[in-house]
């Protein structure tokens, strides 16, 4: 009888040890008064909001030669927090022009002021629902931040997400905003044949039409921003910006020269794109050599 109960309690637990993966983490109300973003996760057909820390060290500030992008999404996220009506944004343009950095930027501005990020992907945006339904009793300002928001050629689930994005935003409650980034401006790959409408495209007997249901999913965005890329000057400029921010935070000693620009230039031809991302990579990684060479 004993050796029948060991039997078969060393089954069920390796039955439960299969099992257990499948269940859905025990998850724990987050405390929003401390936390300042979260992240949307799901596993099977549970979902479920998980705190992250945030890196309080970006300020509006870093983020130079977009003064007017940042500006306008400033007075949008001002009126949002205040509990006046604002726009759904999409930020889109070159990458590494800081974009994600300035909608991260803003929630340090306004995280004393009540307000929120949530980060939620592409994927997991047919859930739009039901964290928007968990928010709306809050008294928090929610931003939902979508990073890289974009649709490849041939792919149809952006017509699903059209209309998640309808249901969901247009009668969502006044504290949910959502803010997307993306390197396309209609979120979807474009082609040549898009603009033949003198002829049929891809057998389309009324191709305009094609082309203004693959690009409506941007039109429920009120606030487009453009992003460019950097000119030599704008690229050479937030160098020594970095440079100084991270010089001194590393007690290193540092003076602008030709032989520091060149070695700047080269770090950026070497990568094929000057941007704010490159910029601050080269930063740290002269800094960290003239450490290392110090203390060699």
């Amino acid at each position: 009888m004993q050796a029948s109960l060991t039997a078969f309690l060393e089954r069920a637990g390796l039955l439960l040890d299969r099992l257990e993966p499948m269940l859905p983490p025990r998850v724990c109300a987050i405390d929003w008064q401390s936390c300042l973003a979260a992240r949307w996760q799901r596993q099977g057909a549970h979902g479920w909001l998980k705190p992250l820390r945030v890196d309080s060290g970006l300020q509006l500030d870093d983020l130079l030669g977009i003064e007017r992008q940042r500006d306008l999404l400033l007075a949008n996220t001002r009126q949002f927090v205040a509990g006046m009506p604002a726009n759904h944004a999409l930020l889109w343009g070159a990458r590494g022009t800081g974009k994600s950095s300035l909608v991260r930027a803003l929630l340090m501005r306004f995280a004393g002021q009540g307000l929120r990020l949530i980060e939620i992907e592409r994927d997991r945006l047919v859930d739009l629902p039901q964290v928007v339904e968990s928010l709306g009793a809050l008294p928090q300002r929610f931003v939902l931040f979508c990073d890289d928001l974009s649709f490849d050629a041939g792919e149809a689930d952006f017509r699903v997400l059209k209309s998640v994005l309808d249901g969901s935003l247009e009668c969502a409650p006044d504290n949910v905003l959502l803010y997307a980034t993306s390197n396309r401006r209609h979120l979807l790959a474009e082609k040549q044949s898009d603009n033949e409408n003198w002829q049929r495209v891809d057998e389309e007997l009324h191709p305009s039409e094609a082309v203004e249901d693959r690009i409506a999913l941007s039109d429920r965005f009120g606030l487009w921003l453009s992003f460019y890329p950097f000119s030599q000057d704008h690229y050479l400029a937030v160098v020594r910006h970095w440079l100084g921010q991270i010089a001194e935070a590393a007690n290193c000693s540092w003076q602008w020269n030709e032989e520091l620009e060149k070695a700047a230039l080269r770090w950026a031809l070497g990568r094929g794109n000057r941007n704010g991302r490159c910029a601050q990579q080269f930063a740290r990684h002269w800094v960290g050599m003239q450490l290392l060479q110090a203390g060699g």
